[in-house]
């Protein structure tokens, strides 16, 4: 049995007896000899080396596993039907985490204006200085900030305890209502009455049909001027020209962005200049924690002929 590995991630799975483990480059095309693997484990594919091609490829495939936490991709790529598909769930919780927090404290903190202070050579004293802790028409510290994550699975509720430990009031939103990890929890479905006293929304959604535009011109209406809108989710998610709009109106207190509508972000897209907005570069992943673990215990659940992990229903 062979397992194809990409070479763009450290990886050393521990192996079961009769499992070959070869590299193969997700930026080209698997070569001949390797499409008899049964097992895919998938990476960053890109160019040549597409998910698209690489399942009309490998015609024997049995199993895929992602390592990006959302299955989209996968999802898109064209698999047979019988090949099982596992995500990599789980593998991005802190890191992605780690990168909202980041992105919210760098707009509350007013970093964007900094930036722009400093460009200037200017000592940036509106930031500096004897400042009001709550002012009314802005939010410049998480302490009893209200922050609202919508997408509330393992990266959400990760940070969820970062954002609580620094003094947030922190509510999810999930198909369902109820409580996790001892945080409050809202239907979708009561979603709009939560955004008008959000002063943090933080979207981490996959993309779906069912999540497009989901933040659109309506929604982002009933947000607080002051509240700053964060995506650490799918560029889908977010109507970006209502958002600009929002931003460009003074409707909204600013943006962080790691996902876009279209990635690379095009240079001639209005964002770049849109009011208090922070973009990086779907940086906020790209690290996966804990990959040997899961692929270890995946493996020999497999050759065991027993369930997987992170299986995704399709």
């Amino acid at each position: 049995m062979k397992i194809l590995l990409p070479d763009n991630t450290p990886l050393d799975p521990d192996l079961p007896p009769g499992v070959e483990a070869v590299r193969y480059s997700p930026s080209k095309p698997v070569p001949p000899e390797h499409h008899d693997a049964e097992i895919l484990v998938s990476w960053g594919q890109s160019g040549s080396g597409s998910l698209a091609d690489t399942a009309q490829a490998l015609t024997r495939l049995r199993w895929v596993q992602s390592l990006a936490a959302g299955p989209d991709a996968v999802l898109a790529a064209g698999f047979a039907d019988d090949v099982i598909i596992t995500s990599g769930r789980g593998l991005h919780d802190r890191t992605v985490a780690e990168h909202a927090l980041a992105l919210t404290l760098a707009g509350l903190r007013r970093f964007p204006e900094l930036a722009e202070a400093r460009r200037e050579h200017r000592w940036a004293r509106e930031v500096g200085g004897v400042q009001a802790l709550h002012p009314a028409d802005r939010v410049t510290t998480l302490l009893g900030a209200h922050v609202l994550i919508w997408g509330f699975g393992g990266i959400g509720r990760t940070l969820a305890r970062y954002l609580d430990a620094l003094g947030a009031h922190v509510r999810g939103v999930a198909r369902s209502a109820g409580e996790r990890d001892g945080f409050p929890v809202v239907a979708e479905d009561d979603v709009d009455e939560e955004l008008r006293n959000a002063d943090v929304l933080v979207l981490i959604l996959p993309s779906s049909p069912d999540t497009d535009h989901v933040l659109d011109a309506e929604r982002l209406a009933l947000l607080p001027s002051r509240a700053w809108v964060i995506n650490v989710g799918r560029g889908s998610t977010v109507n970006e020209a209502a958002l600009v709009a929002a931003l460009e109106a003074g409707t909204l207190g600013g943006a962080g962005l790691d996902v876009f509508e279209t990635e690379p972000l095009p240079a001639d897209s209005p964002l770049w200049d849109a009011p208090n907005v922070i973009i990086s570069p779907h940086s906020a992943g790209g690290r996966p924690v804990g990959v040997d673990e899961l692929l270890s215990e995946n493996l020999a659940a497999f050759v065991a002929g027993k369930p997987l992990r992170n299986v995704i229903e399709r």
